[in-house]
């Protein structure tokens, strides 16, 4: 009897849906993870931070419990490997920091503002792209390949942090894994409303339902896309999937298969994956919401120095997040829903390389004004 696989086109279109859900409600809220940082550097405003915060732990807690009914196994996942690459998300993560400072943006701002006519962020998409294509495949590959991915530490485990904590303490696994996340979670909901400007409508819609998408994604890729034993392979598959691994959003390595998508269109064995497709969902949910509102309007760069700063941005945020196997959605919230050490490296060091490029421009600004 021949499995029936399940419909790439179907994982494809929720990917798509789920992008554009995300897009509506991120340029609804601003939910931005670049101005999330501003505002604290610039002037103590922790709001959006706490946005930010809330949508981790909304994911943490749907993943607990979608592992909590063996509906998913993200232990299968990028990000729990038991290949620790520390230096690569250490200075990945700051690349990207410093990046999407200079380019006005992270990945997903990038696609929301897209969708809502900046034609900045278009020039952003395809630099981007092209340099995390050449970090994957091409001449930056071979860089990153030979220098800091062979630093690492090679767990015992996977590098979730409830099978660390078990293998460490000498504890059940099925323990910590009950407990540690819902734990977590609750300790960073406690931050996010300990602050009663943290309880306004925008800041709960975008960061429940920001939240929520990454748990739909894990659910689309880990259990709607799953085949335990593949017809063709006789390997258990995750279709529509560009690594064969459950995932849920993440932006660098898709903007680069975007790119590759288009290149060779005609090439059979391209397809949209659920990865292309949540990015291709961000911009039209956030068209949508620009064009029902009014608020479509088209920006372009006023000089060439705007034209330098974006560009230089958008290459090292290619560089960084391939090397840090994730951006502030892909490490900062689908990394983090799984307790990942690596994400969490690499969510404190983008952090770090975007306030530190803050200062940098702000001491710059002085010392122009003071000239």
């Amino acid at each position: 009897m021949e499995t029936e696989l399940p419909s790439a086109a179907l994982i494809a279109w929720l990917g798509f849906a789920l992008g554009a859900v995300f897009g509506f409600v991120g340029n609804r809220t601003n939910f931005c993870t670049m101005g999330a940082i501003s505002d604290i550097v610039h002037m103590g405003d922790w709001t959006r931070m706490r946005m930010w915060v809330l949508a981790i732990a909304v994911a943490m807690l749907g993943v607990w419990a979608l592992q909590a009914q063996g509906l998913v196994d993200t232990h299968k996942s990028l990000y729990t490997s038991p290949n620790l690459m520390w230096l690569s998300n250490l200075v990945g993560g700051l690349l990207f920091g410093v990046g999407m400072t200079l380019a006005s943006g992270c990945t997903s701002k990038t696609l929301i503002r897209i969708g809502g006519g900046n034609l900045k962020s278009v020039v952003v998409f395809v630099v981007l792209a092209i340099s995390a294509y050449v970090t994957l495949k091409g001449l930056f590959g071979v860089w990153r390949v030979n220098t800091f991915d062979t630093v690492s530490v090679q767990l015992s485990t996977t590098q979730d942090l409830p099978t660390l904590a078990a293998a460490a303490w000498g504890l059940p696994a099925a323990l910590l894994a009950r407990w540690l996340p819902p734990l977590a979670a609750a300790a960073l909901l406690v931050f996010v409303f300990a602050d009663p400007h943290a309880r306004g409508f925008d800041t709960l819609l975008g960061g429940v339902v920001v939240g929520l998408t990454i748990v739909g994604g894990w659910y689309v890729t880990g259990h709607l896309g799953y085949v335990a034993e593949h017809p063709e392979t006789l390997e258990e598959a995750f279709i529509a999937t560009n690594g064969n691994r459950p995932e849920s959003l993440s932006l660098v390595a898709p903007f680069a298969y975007t790119l590759e998508l288009l290149m060779f269109w005609s090439d059979q064995s391209k397809h949209v994956t659920f990865g292309i497709a949540t990015a291709l969902g961000i911009v039209a949910g956030s068209l949508a919401y620009a064009l029902l509102t009014g608020t479509y309007r088209e920006e372009s760069f006023p000089d060439a120095a705007d034209l330098k700063r974006h560009v230089t941005g958008a290459v090292l945020m290619g560089f960084g997040g391939i090397t840090a196997l994730g951006c502030t959605i892909g490490q900062g919230l689908s990394g983090l829903s799984v307790m990942a050490v690596g994400s969490v490296l690499t969510f404190f060091s983008i952090v770090a390389g975007a306030a530190l490029m803050m200062k940098f421009d702000y001491w710059r600004l002085m010392r122009e004004a003071h000239a």
